[in-house]
């Protein structure tokens, strides 16, 4: 197996913030030249995801709001306690999500539905530059 690998990074405003990075990846895909592949998308962070989408603004509100109910903002969180920054929730969010996809490639397309798009999702408490890591695997 041969594994093509780039990154590139994002400025986030944190707080949910919910990033498009579809064309980015597909540019990364088409640029490898493999016709038949699968391509992984990770971020190095642990208070951020990447995940697929349908990426229209009721989502990109709904979204956050279910994470809300799940893992809110202002609950105490033993994280917290020990590191007072306040961000415990973002690592929780990210941990549920997760970190990374695999998606397939097919004559040079990441096979994506109608609306679905690639998407970082950022849960940290402040504004922050992320990294992603896109490798093309034939």
């Amino acid at each position: 197996m041969t594994v093509l690998t780039e990154k590139f990074t994002i400025t986030t405003k944190g707080f949910d913030d919910v990033i498009d990075i579809t064309s980015r990846v597909q540019s990364i895909v088409s640029n490898s030249q493999e016709k038949n592949a699968i391509v992984n998308i990770s971020t190095t962070s642990s208070t951020a995801s990447i995940l697929t989408l349908e990426y229209e603004p009721g989502l990109v509100v709904d979204l956050p709001k279910l994470l809300e109910n799940i893992v809110p903002i202002n609950k105490v969180y033993q994280h917290d306690n020990t590191w007072h920054d306040g961000n415990a929730y973002a690592h929780l969010r990210a941990t549920l999500l997760g970190n990374n996809i695999t998606l397939s490639v097919e004559n040079g397309e990441i096979i994506l539905n109608t609306w679905q798009k690639i998407v970082l999702i950022d849960f940290d408490n402040k504004q922050r530059t992320r990294q992603i890591v896109v490798s093309v695997m034939y």
